[in-house]
């Protein structure tokens, strides 16, 4: 407690902060932004009752941290080349985006969840889901958010409500509920785009440069009661080497055997233990096709009936290198057969289990997906409000083929025998009716409503002896499935107790259900497959918010939820098992429960603004992946499991201001403390107890971000932001000691600039460079280094 004071003085020393100096206020009466150039403005409490056609799905009425990010906003500031980058400098908000396109690993994290926790946020695009509650984070599959099914030339506006405060959405929010809003023409419209980004590279001696290249193009239009809008998307993108093939210093023997081999780099892994690393890996070139129709028609002048139809494809190969090198300087990537039957490579005088093919795997992904939207929606304002809403994610096609272990380079690379894994059939369906009700007379506004989410997972892996490029599934290796079904009903009820006041209480309800689980092992039933017994659980999580304007200038907000995480299919059924990586199911894990608590100072003195809120949550039964290299079998193992209670504890200070010092500099910028431990837990990593009091993994304990845009006319701006995260952990007993490893997890601290030019209402160019002082860093992966991006747009 005492560190937490220290860090309540130093934010409210240094009250970094916010979002955007322009931004909507949650307890205004009017929920649309202001104007760019416009001061923020504190009005007198209310209830929102109307509405526009969409400027959020995110609820009005509950006085909670918010903010927000308009499509002005990421024009001028941001390097936006994915949905995602639009949260870049948002407050205690980070995005695991590894490269442009980055489609398996760019899980969101917020305050008290970190990125391999992608089950504990909620990501939609005009109401519908995008987050991927099939299973959370990355061990086995990989659940990141389909951010590919909206692009940052679409986005209208981005809402982002912290914590789980809401009754109207799932347990899944308990860390953030994220809502882009895309375009709605008022009349016709048409955009285009071209943007191109090079990352000059150089890590452990290897120097290569990579690039990616974009274009997109829109149209919309509204006649009459119909309005329509359809965005295309092309992305072709070369990512930097993600991974690395490694040999233990500890794993070599005195001997002879295997070829002598020169290229290993010795560095410490994260744990600080030499090893040597053998070459390069999951260096990706994706191309991925977007296409989006919505369709609106007015029924009358207060129903409006929408249709959203969004299709992702994505060809990605995954290419690896080997560092090492025979005596006439050739690659090696096998090595040579010993008297025991096993295959050496020579380093230093010791030999070492020679590499296979699961060390340089080569990858070949054909991903289809299909996401259908359809509502009905009235927008009244009077007594009754309502909506019909439904949504469809289907992989529709979802194949990754691989080099089997003993098929290694150069022959992988025609064909020779591998696996093909198959996700086809695997989705979800959500379906909501939801109800405002505005009792005359009474000042209460009560949101209502019944809920459905299903979830279904199919993924199927054969062995292919012959091609695996191009051969149809085999044998079978493993198959596993089931599904979950969350029933949920909501009411919530939010009032004016007095004229300075407002009230918020909620309750949702749920039943959520587990069954046909199940994993096969291989074709002839041996081992025999695992068939698990049909689940069922009942909860509520009550809700409470209260706000006070205590003086024209400052408002206070205190905020209370409980939120219940139910394990996801992949964590109950999907355990899977690859040449180089393992994951471990539990069918019995418990839902994960957590209360979270906020109490808010949000203040405005003309042009300024600024808040600091206080946070804390605990939970019981947290819901782990924990992923750990084992160097006898040579590959990533990853087990899921339940953590008795964690404990979070912080502080977030956010400050912005328009028209700063001169007309036209914008300021804003953030300041998180967090004190996130593990408070109990049978279980351990290496002895009992060995987890208790460390760090959560992926939490840091101090994150900053600043951006200062400057508008220098009605045809230039330029921007520079900076972000900085401290020290973390990914292991639960923080055994990472070294985050600048492959594994590890980094501090970092980074700076973007942008310049856009404007030289007539129609045409703009842009300039921008992305890790301007080119830090190195590391989650897991390697993040990219500096990057340089060119943009020219057009818009009709």
């Amino acid at each position: 407690m005492n560190a937490l004071a220290r860090a309540a003085a130093a934010c409210a020393a240094l009250p970094l902060l916010l979002s955007t100096p322009a931004r909507a206020c949650d307890d205004c009466g009017d929920d649309t932004a202001a104007a760019d150039t416009a001061p923020p403005v504190r009005k007198k409490l209310a209830l929102v009752r109307v509405q526009a056609a969409a400027p959020s799905s995110l609820p009005t009425n509950i006085p909670t941290t918010r903010e927000t990010v308009t499509r002005e906003d990421i024009e001028r500031s941001i390097n936006a080349t994915d949905a995602e980058d639009a949260l870049k400098y948002l407050p205690s908000l980070l995005v695991r985006k590894r490269y442009i396109g980055d489609y398996n690993h760019a899980i969101l994290s917020s305050r008290a969840s970190g990125t391999g926790n992608s089950a504990r946020s909620a990501v939609y695009a005009d109401g519908m889901l995008l987050s991927n509650y099939l299973g959370n984070g990355v061990g086995g599959l990989s659940f990141p958010p389909r951010w590919g099914l909206v692009t940052p030339e679409e986005i209208e506006r981005v809402d982002v409500m912290y914590g789980p405060f809401s009754a109207a959405y799932p347990g899944n929010s308990v860390g953030a509920v994220v809502d882009y809003q895309t375009r709605m023409p008022t009349r016709f419209e048409a955009h285009a785009k071209l943007g191109h980004t090079v990352q000059p590279f150089e890590l452990y001696g290897m120097k290569a440069t990579y690039r990616a290249w974009q274009a997109s193009a829109s149209l919309g239009d509204r006649a009459g009661d119909w309005s329509w809008w359809l965005n295309v998307n092309r992305t072709d993108s070369e990512g930097q080497p993600l991974t690395f093939a490694t040999r233990l210093a500890s794993t070599g023997t005195p001997g002879t055997g295997g070829p002598v081999v020169s290229g290993a780099v010795m560095l410490p892994n994260s744990s600080g233990q030499p090893w040597y690393l053998l070459g390069a890996a999951t260096q990706y070139r994706t191309r991925q096709d977007h296409l989006k129709l919505k369709l609106a028609y007015d029924l009358s002048p207060g129903v409006r009936a929408s249709y959203v139809l969004g299709l992702w494809r994505n060809d990605a190969d995954g290419n690896a290198a080997s560092w090492l090198r025979d005596a006439a300087g050739q690659p090696v990537y096998r090595g040579s057969l010993a008297a025991d039957g096993k295959e050496y490579i020579n380093i230093d005088g010791k030999q070492f289990a020679a590499p296979t093919g699961a060390d340089f795997a080569l990858t070949r992904e054909r991903l289809l997906h299909v996401m259908h939207g359809l509502s009905v929606k009235s927008r009244s304002g009077g007594e009754w409000d309502w909506e019909l809403a439904a949504s469809r994610y289907d992989y529709r096609g979802d194949d990754k083929r691989q080099n089997a272990a003993n098929n290694p380079q150069p022959g992988a690379w025609t064909g020779g025998p591998g696996t093909l894994a198959d996700g086809s059939g695997t989705g979800w369906l959500t379906l909501a009716v939801k109800g405002v009700w505005r009792p005359a007379g009474t000042g209460h506004v009560v949101d209502l409503g019944l809920q459905q989410d299903g979830y279904t997972l199919r993924y199927r892996t054969s062995v292919i002896a012959g091609n695996y490029l191009s051969d149809g599934p085999g044998a079978l290796a493993s198959a596993v499935q089931g599904r979950t079904r969350l029933r949920a009903a909501y009411l919530q009820d939010a009032w004016l107790p007095a004229p300075d006041w407002k009230a918020v209480l909620g309750l949702r309800a749920e039943h959520w259900r587990a069954d046909d689980g199940r994993t096969d092992f291989s074709a002839t039933g041996t081992p025999p497959p695992s068939v698990y017994a049909p689940r069922g659980e009942t909860f509520l999580s009550p809700k409470a918010a209260l706000s006070w304007q205590a003086a024209p200038e400052l408002l206070l907000k205190a905020s209370l939820g409980r939120a219940v995480r139910m394990p996801t299919v992949a964590e109950l059924y999907g355990a899977t098992s690859t040449t180089n990586a393992q994951y471990i199911n539990d069918p019995g894990l418990r839902p994960e429960k957590s209360w979270t608590a906020e109490l808010s100072a949000e203040s405005a003195w003309g042009a300024l603004q600024s808040r600091l809120t206080l946070f804390a949550e605990t939970t019981r039964d947290s819901l782990y992946s924990q992923t750990v290299f084992d160097a006898t079998a040579n590959r990533n193992v990853s087990r899921v499991q339940n953590i008795a209670r964690m404990g979070t504890t912080g502080l977030e200070a956010t400050l912005g201001a328009a028209d700063w010092l001169r007309k036209g500099l914008d300021l804003s910028a953030s300041l998180t403390y967090t004190d996130s431990r593990i408070k109990a837990n049978a279980g351990f990593v290496a002895v009992p107890g060995d987890t208790v009091g460390r760090w959560q993994p992926n939490i840091p304990r101090w994150r900053a971000t600043a951006l200062a845009t400057w508008r220098l006319d009605q045809h230039w701006s330029a921007s520079l932001a900076a972000r900085y995260s401290g020290r973390q952990y990914r292991t639960l007993n923080n055994s990472d000691v070294n985050g600048f490893a492959y594994m590890g997890v980094s501090k970092y601290a980074t700076a973007d600039l942008r310049l856009l030019w404007k030289p007539d209402r129609q045409w703009s160019a842009a300039f921008g460079i992305d890790n301007l002082n080119n830090y190195n860093y590391w989650n897991f992966h390697n993040y990219p280094q500096r990057s340089y991006t060119a943009e020219l747009k057009f818009d009709l």
